[in-house]
């Protein structure tokens, strides 16, 4: 439990008790009676009344926000999910990183850039990742590349270059994953190569 602590703490002031009242409403759900329920009710619920919005500025919304809008990117989602987790109780992680979409049209959103999604954890199971993006229980198509207790210490690299004003080195990213053929994995794992 002493390892877990930072993780249950609230990061964000609920002065009106909305994101409390709001998590509260999926531990009464008939489907929620138990906690793998409760969180993939609220995975899915995400991904089914919230609207995806990218979004590539930095910062995220306040789950209030996020709550009130109905509309956000990925980070938002998962800042409104780990705040909502927290306030029942469950330690919570920020995860950054890219999502696969094998099928190129399964209909996934978030990929070609960087995603984010939840670690919640589950005793008995250890952490289990959950986007409610794009409804994903478990790690299927997740590429974790960093994960933090709060969205700020997964910040992508970032720098400043300082020249003349005729004087722009230019720079150019692109992420592409692809399956290995390398190295058989278990049924539902993927092996990734960034290119």
């Amino acid at each position: 439990m002493p390892d877990l602590l930072r993780s249950i703490e609230r990061a964000y002031l609920d002065p009106g008790r909305i994101i409390d009242d709001w998590a509260r409403t999926f531990v009464g759900l008939e489907r929620s009676s138990d906690t793998l329920g409760m969180l993939v009710d609220m995975t899915q619920m995400i991904r089914r009344d919230f609207t995806y919005i990218p979004r590539h500025e930095k910062g995220t919304q306040s789950p209030i926000e996020t709550l009130q809008r109905r509309q956000g990117s990925c980070r938002d989602f998962a800042v409104l999910m780990i705040e909502a987790v927290r306030s029942v109780g469950f330690a919570a992680r920020f995860v950054s990183g890219y999502v696969y979409d094998p099928d190129c049209g399964t209909g996934r959103v978030g990929g070609g850039n960087t995603h984010a999604w939840v670690r919640i954890f589950l005793p008995g199971s250890g952490w289990v990742e959950f986007d409610p993006t794009n409804g994903i229980v478990g790690n299927s198509g997740l590429i974790r590349v960093a994960i933090a207790r709060d969205p700020y210490q997964a910040v992508p690299l970032s720098g400043l270059w300082t020249g003349y004003p005729g004087s722009n080195l230019g720079m150019s990213i692109e992420v592409d994953i692809q399956l290995s053929d390398a190295a058989p994995f278990p049924s539902g794992a993927t092996n990734a190569r960034f290119g």
